[in-house]
């Protein structure tokens, strides 16, 4: 089986106060555009778009069936919103996204990413899979979905848990914008 190393560079604005973590990006003929949660179906840009502007079609570009990659980077950086995955090499056990058949051949070494960003605060996860893979790195307990814990790393940091932006976890989109609007906002 091949190791699939990760397509992105972790996206550090200085500044940056929150660290969002999923598991590994999808498959590359899945993207529509080469960012964080870069899969058309995925929630998490229309999340951001209802929280922040009351339109979850604020990141998207309908005609084209993509997001507006520009346009998310800006905000991004205005808001002090880092992105990274909890692996960076990972074997897929069957041709598609799910983190269920993602086996990680190697970690994201996590302190080494907030070294590079002193003032985050909050370290958010978006799926059980990532979740999973803090909650061992920093030996503290999972989280219950919408809640936080603190977990010692030299700072303050809360370590957050929120459901997942995949169309396959099973909450309506609104509801979802709920968890992710008590952290955010």
């Amino acid at each position: 089986m091949n190791v699939e190393r990760h397509p992105f560079q972790p996206f550090l604005p200085e500044g940056a106060r929150m660290l969002f973590l999923g598991s590994f990006p999808p498959q590359p003929h899945r993207w529509c555009m080469p960012f964080y949660y870069p899969n058309w179906i995925n929630d998490f840009w229309r999340i951001m778009g209802l929280i922040h502007f009351g339109d979850k079609d604020h990141f998207c570009i309908p005609s084209q069936k993509r997001f507006d990659e520009a346009a998310i980077r800006r905000f991004c950086a205005d808001q002090g919103l880092a992105f990274y995955d909890t692996a960076c090499k990972v074997r897929r056990l069957r041709d598609n996204a799910s983190d269920a058949f993602l086996e990680v051949v190697t970690p994201t070494d996590i302190p080494a990413l907030l070294e590079r960003i002193p003032d985050c605060r909050a370290l958010i996860t978006t799926g059980e899979k990532a979740t999973g893979i803090v909650a061992e790195r920093f030996s503290c307990p999972v989280p219950a979905v919408g809640e936080y814990v603190d977990i010692g790393s030299g700072r303050p940091l809360r370590f957050w848990r929120m459901p997942s932006s995949s169309r396959a976890y099973p909450l309506p989109l609104e509801r979802k914008a709920e968890f992710y609007r008590r952290l955010l906002v």
